[in-house]
């Protein structure tokens, strides 16, 4: 199965039986915007309380570390998803970055039929998919127990050994101004683990905002990394955009690289870590 759906594809399952829906919007007063307007049995996911367990300090972890894989089978429970669901991420961001994040974490709790909606909910309404508001009841499942998380993920003491070797390429997927230092809107301070490289994540988009195809996304890639170590390890900000990229790596047909989910929020609080910049 693809992991990137077009909006025709979904039409044409939409009354699937086992198709689950996921709005994985983020922003202010989400929950209440889910609620006034969301695809026709979508059930919303939370990005800092379901798809993180966001700690007490960013400078171990990172911003959005990752949940106890407990506590997000009993989120899936909650909502209806078990292990043979069809499941269908959206969110309103160009490319779905949330929604990269939550494939991600289902992908990695070992659920394999999940796809991100290519554009997002605005495609959706573009194409006149039903929509509906107000709460929904979903019937409670249960799921297998998961002991760890399937797809492979790295962490800062990992990330700073490998580039120290040179046995790995540490892809950072920021916007280009927040990896030279120019500014950072987010984290504490501004620019990029010494040794990573820069290929941001809306490189993966056309000017649609939707992904590029499999064809040209392997092209681009395989020229990108032509002279680097095929190991790859990937971060962000805090490990959501990241997920991105390694949702367009995996649709061009590249094996499923590491996540560095601490990221630059995490690599640039812990004290005594190298900060490059190219200002």
């Amino acid at each position: 199965m693809s992991p990137i759906i077009s909006v025709s594809e979904l039409k044409e399952n939409f009354h699937q039986e086992n198709l689950v829906i996921l709005d994985a919007r983020v922003g202010k007063d989400i929950a209440q915007t889910y609620l006034q307007n969301y695809i026709k049995g979508a059930k919303f996911i939370d990005l800092d309380k379901d798809l993180a367990e966001i700690g007490k300090d960013a400078a171990f972890g990172g911003r959005h570390p990752l949940p106890d894989i407990q506590k997000f089978a009993e989120t899936l429970s909650n909502i209806g998803i078990s292990e043979n669901s069809h499941i269908v991420i959206y969110d309103d961001k160009n490319g779905g970055n949330a929604a990269a994040r939550a494939w991600w974490m289902l992908k990695s709790f070992g659920i394999e039929n999940v796809q991100v909606l290519n554009g997002g909910i605005q495609a959706a309404e573009k194409a006149g998919v039903e929509f509906s508001s107000g709460n929904e009841h979903f019937e409670k499942t249960s799921l297998l127990k998961r002991d760890q998380w399937l797809l492979p993920v790295s962490n800062l003491e990992e990330v700073e050994r490998e580039l120290q070797k040179r046995s790995s390429t540490v892809i950072d997927v920021r916007d280009a101004y927040r990896y030279k230092g120019e500014s950072e809107p987010i984290d504490l301070v501004a620019g990029h683990i010494p040794g990573a490289i820069n290929i941001p994540f809306s490189e993966n988009l056309d000017e649609a905002g939707n992904f590029l195809s499999p064809e040209i996304l392997k092209e681009k890639y395989s020229k990108l990394l032509e002279n680097t170590s095929k190991d790859l390890i990937i971060h962000c900000g805090s490990g959501v955009t990241a997920c991105h990229t390694i949702l367009a790596l995996y649709y061009a047909g590249f094996e499923i690289p590491k996540l560095y989910v601490g990221s630059w929020s995490e690599w640039s609080r812990r004290e005594g870590k190298e900060i490059a910049k190219e200002i």
